[in-house]
């Protein structure tokens, strides 16, 4: 749950503010910042619920515009200043280089389910827009899993609020910890099994990247051939 000083401000901000309060938390939430978009937004629906301030279809479409908003202004400050940071550092420490290829070959591969399922996971939620950015995600395919994410998480949360009221609000903070904790756990496994196989799925990302990046150079040379056939 969320500590009671910021959970009376989130009240406050919904009773002065409405759904504007909504979409800036959620779109700041959603670019990068540690911010409780996700409890703004059970605070709207219920309120949509419980009283005649605005209608359920509202909560839901200012909650998905917000979402997809910010995860694309987050896309795109991982894509500049993300990007330009893991270059930096890859040019100052040499090894760092083949492992960052990992990070681009699992967005390439895996980037829509995390782009899709992180905007359930509190700490994906600020997090995974901005890392598929700085990671190459294709745009076309971030732009289409982003959309269905932020729409699927909005209406998700705001119609279970809605119709069930306290009760969401009392389980959204254990649910997210929850979530959270899981998702910190497959890290640290993750982390330990690519210490003990790091060589080999450095490798393995190498030679994915290499055949990805010479079926996109084909590509054009294929499209000119039969056009000038």
């Amino acid at each position: 749950m969320l500590p009671p000083e910021l959970a009376e401000w989130v009240h406050l901000m919904m009773q002065n503010y409405g759904l504007w309060a909504v979409f800036v938390l959620v779109f700041l939430e959603s670019s990068g910042l540690p911010l409780p978009g996700e409890t703004a937004l059970v605070t709207a629906a219920i309120y949509a619920g419980t009283t005649d301030g605005f209608a359920l279809h509202e909560v839901i479409a200012v909650g998905t515009a917000a979402a997809v908003l910010g995860d694309t202004m987050g896309f795109f400050i991982g894509r500049t200043l993300g990007l330009k940071a893991m270059e930096r550092l890859a040019r100052r420490f040499p090894s760092a280089e083949r492992r960052l290829l990992v990070g681009e070959f699992l967005f390439l591969r895996h980037g829509g389910k995390i782009v899709f399922w992180g905007r359930f996971v509190a700490l994906l939620r600020v997090l995974a827009a901005l890392l598929a950015g700085a990671n190459k995600m294709p745009w076309r395919r971030f732009a289409v899993m982003n959309a269905l994410g932020g729409l699927c998480w909005a209406t998700f949360f705001s119609v279970v609020a809605y119709a069930f009221g306290d009760v969401i609000r009392r389980i959204e903070g254990p649910l997210g910890l929850t979530l959270l904790g899981l998702t910190l756990c497959g890290i640290v496994i993750g982390f330990v099994l690519f210490r003990r196989y790091e060589q080999r799925i450095i490798d393995h990302a190498i030679r994915e990247m290499e055949k990805a990046n010479s079926a996109r150079v084909e590509a054009p040379e294929l499209r000119s051939a039969s056009s000038e056939a």
